[in-house]
């Protein structure tokens, strides 16, 4: 397809006057198409194609079985982006998106056929994208002089706009009845006759059956008033008249046969030419606020004496209140005081008025009450604004505050809650104890479950040493022996420390003069220390004796001197008080009863809040790698609690740390020097005989086995207590039990020692164990505290044996 250049006349007569496309016409290549060159077209190509193109309508005309498009200047604007594409082109081609529908005009058209669309929704891309469009659309054929039909004539005049418009005013439509229906108001329309033609829902279900009978132009007068009927009559046609706003008040009758006033306004919708469309109007009922308005005007009758009464109602309140009553200016300058202040604070107000409220209030709570202010002067209300306020005396009391701003004053009303704020600040550091004491329980039981896997490792290394030892007289090795013993002996101090902090350690408690103690160590504490430090002691008079293990006490304070002289480098003063305290229930310790009250203070670089709170914490310790185990403050803190008491902190950077220990008064009195000695335990003769091992962990019990055999003892191993009930039931020879505690199955060593008791009357049994509180339970049981010697294993078993053997003698 070509178009040659433009000419100033068409060579062909039809083509003339056809505006733009009579020269592209012209200029066209049809030789290239089903229609031929256009000096053979028929006369009625030519006749048709000269009227088309004379036309101001948008027409175009398809030739032949493909559809050759031939239209005018009109139809070019309608194909938009694709003219002049489109001329000459076959119209399946021309327009691929609507092929299916072309394909059926064509053949319609074809066969003599005609078509008619009205606003008829296409989809065309007539800019390179898809757009929906709609048109009316006449096919008519073309017939050549024999009749017969050679083409299809289309006119097409596209209604996109009209059918968009019409679309937008039912949506429109639709919206305003959707609206309409949701107001709480009756909502309804009128032709510009005045006659009702919509009402929203409202409407009936207000007015009840009513409803049915108020459309047209009077209807609706049937449900007023007779007694307002001709003013909102004479209203309503006014407006109708002049197209003004229509707005009357007038009773309705309720559905119920109340009548109740209403305020019933309308409006004119009005075309782009400022005709009236319709009428939009609306039904209020006002029923209740005329009954204020009547209520009102009673109300301004007795207006006078109620003010009256309330202003003496005021005054009185003003007197008598307990609650600090306070008016000042927007700057804070005071105005009036209530008589509380002075009942309370001893202010009176000579001593307050024109001076600013914010002078009266503590140092830090001066910025907080200024800033309040100038919230105030913005017109805000102030709530439960809580300062301390200062008294006559130079105390403070906390006050919370309600104050709302009135033109240039503020009146304020304070109430007392140094109570409450006191009660607040005890129980959160009774929840922070709580919390304390949950987290440091927690960590016990963990810590108590390490210790006792690490009893048995320890056991089982010392057993294993002791072995080898007695096996072997080489000098090198000796040395090795020692130096693991000594690491195992430092392994079962760890442990020690660990099981007390759980408080599962088998303390050896006893009744102590805390004086003579902390005396009798002053020599060892100033050796812990450096030069540079200076020990000090206070006690005070008549102490209670407390009742706690010495061995573990003394490692306890040796422990608090040595984190006491690390804390000062470039030395200072550690000073060591007790006193005797009585502590009332409700305490925030968490105690209550007689305690002693021991205090180790440094001078030192204090603890941040962090380490504070975790320094009783097992493992937890700041100094460097090698130079803490983290167990010091985790022990001291089990020593306390396993006396009954409690351990707690006060520290702050730079400002030194305090360690207070309360421990519980004894009821028993220190024993005298010869007591506390106790006799020397006698030599004992080696034993023989044959003992029930009962022992669950394998290396433990070999490594026993192996030495009580060394030793001259017969050996029947077991794994668990139930598997020594059987044999304790048996006529085997047992003559004595040796059981650990803690394993696995239903009996433990305790349990186990009952049955032996109850099955073997005298039968001796010793239980080791790393922990106390349940073997306390077995009487008449000797203890071996994990980890053991095995020369004090051997001596306890002997000493076992020989006095069953004294026993059967003597009997």
């Amino acid at each position: 397809m070509t178009i040659g250049p433009s000419a100033a006349r068409p060579e062909h007569g039809f083509l003339a006057g056809g505006g733009e496309l009579g020269g592209l016409i012209e200029r066209f290549d049809w030789g290239s198409t089903p229609l031929g060159p256009i000096g053979g077209w028929p006369q009625t190509v030519r006749t048709t194609v000269g009227l088309i193109l004379r036309s101001p309508v948008p027409i175009v005309t398809l030739w032949g079985e493909e559809g050759v498009m031939i239209y005018n200047d009109a139809y070019s604007g309608f194909a938009g982006g694709r003219h002049p594409r489109l001329l000459g082109s076959k119209v399946r081609e021309g327009w691929p998106e609507v092929a299916d529908f072309n394909d059926h005009v064509m053949k319609i058209g074809l066969a003599g056929g005609t078509l008619s669309y009205q606003d008829q929704e296409l989809t065309l891309h007539r800019h390179g994208v898809p757009e929906q469009v709609w048109m009316n659309l006449d096919y008519s054929p073309v017939l050549d002089e024999q009749g017969a039909p050679i083409g299809v004539i289309a006119i097409v005049v596209e209604t996109t706009g009209k059918v968009c418009a019409e679309q937008a005013v039912r949506a429109s439509e639709a919206q305003f009845r959707t609206m309409a229906q949701a107001m709480p108001v009756q909502v309804w329309t009128a032709t510009p006759a005045g006659e009702i033609d919509w009402f929203n829902e409202r409407v009936p279900g207000y007015i009840g059956d009513a409803a049915a009978d108020i459309g047209g132009r009077d209807g609706w007068k049937a449900v007023v008033h007779p007694d307002d009927l001709s003013t909102a009559a004479a209203r309503w046609e006014a407006a109708l008249s002049s197209g003004s706003v229509y707005e009357a008040e007038f009773r309705i009758r309720r559905a119920d046969g109340a009548w109740r006033w209403h305020l019933v306004r309308a409006v004119a919708v009005r075309d782009a030419a400022g005709a009236i469309l319709r009428w939009v109007g609306s039904s209020t009922d006002i029923e209740d606020q005329t009954s204020a308005v009547r209520a009102l005007a009673e109300l301004n009758e007795s207006l006078g004496r109620q003010i009256t009464e309330r202003t003496a109602d005021r005054d009185r309140m003003w007197r008598l209140s307990t609650d600090f009553m306070l008016v000042h200016r927007l700057d804070g300058t005071i105005t009036a005081i209530n008589p509380a202040w002075g009942a309370v604070l001893g202010w009176s107000e000579a001593d307050v008025l024109g001076r600013p409220c914010y002078e009266l209030v503590h140092p830090e709570d001066r910025d907080a009450t200024i800033a309040e202010l100038g919230q105030q002067s913005e017109g805000r209300i102030t709530r439960r604004f809580e300062v301390r306020v200062r008294d006559r005396e130079g105390g403070y009391r906390w006050v919370s505050w309600t104050s709302v701003p009135d033109g240039g004053l503020v009146h304020a009303v304070g109430r007392d809650v140094t109570v409450e704020k006191e009660r607040e600040e005890a129980l959160r550091q009774a929840e922070e104890q709580l919390r304390q004491a949950q987290k440091l329980e927690a960590v016990g039981q963990l810590t108590g479950g390490v210790a006792h896997d690490f009893n048995n490792l320890l056991q089982a290394l010392g057993g294993c040493l002791t072995m080898i030892g007695r096996r072997t007289d080489e000098p090198k090795v000796k040395p090795l022996l020692e130096a693991g013993q000594q690491a195992v002996d430092r392994g079962a101090k760890l442990v020690q420390q660990l099981m007390a902090f759980a408080r599962r350690e088998g303390l050896r408690s006893e009744t102590i003069d805390l004086r003579d103690r902390l005396l009798g160590m002053s020599g060892l504490l100033e050796r812990a220390l450096r030069a540079d430090i200076r020990l000090t002691t206070r006690f005070g008079p008549g102490l209670w004796p407390v009742e706690l293990d010495p061995t573990q006490f003394e490692l306890a304070l040796i422990n608090l001197a040595v984190n006491a002289r690390d804390a000062m480098p470039d030395g200072g003063r550690l000073a060591i008080s007790a006193v005797n305290v009585t502590l009332e229930p409700g305490d925030p310790s968490g105690l209550e009863g007689e305690f002693v009250q021991l205090s180790i203070a440094d001078n030192g670089t204090g603890m941040p809040a962090e380490v504070r709170a975790r320094a009783f914490d097992p493992f937890f310790t700041t100094k460097e790698v090698g130079k803490g185990s983290g167990l010091g403050l985790a022990q001291v803190y089990g020593l306390a609690r396993q006396a009954g008491g409690t351990a707690i902190i006060d520290s702050e950077e730079g400002q030194g740390t305090t360690i207070t220990l309360l421990l519980r008064r004894s009821a028993e009195a220190p024993p005298r020097a010869a007591e506390a000695k106790g006799a020397a335990i006698p030599a004992v003769a080696r034993g023989s005989g044959r003992v029930l091992l009962v022992e669950d962990d394998p290396v433990v019990s070999s490594t026993v086995a192996a030495a009580l055999e060394d030793s001259g003892y017969e050996v029947a191993r077991v794994a668990t207590a139930d598997e020594a009930l059987p044999l304790l039931m048996s006529r085997a020879r047992i003559d004595l039990l040796f059981s650990d505690v803690v394993m696995p199955g239903r009996l433990n060593g305790v349990d186990l020692a009952r049955e032996a008791a109850r099955l073997r009357p005298g039968l001796p049994v010793v239980l080791a164990t790393g922990y106390s509180e349940t073997v306390a339970r077995a009487e008449g049981v000797r203890i071996l505290a994990k980890p053991y010697r095995i020369d004090e294993l051997l001596h306890v078993l002997d000493v076992a044996l020989a006095g069953t053997v004294r026993a059967a003698g003597g009997a």
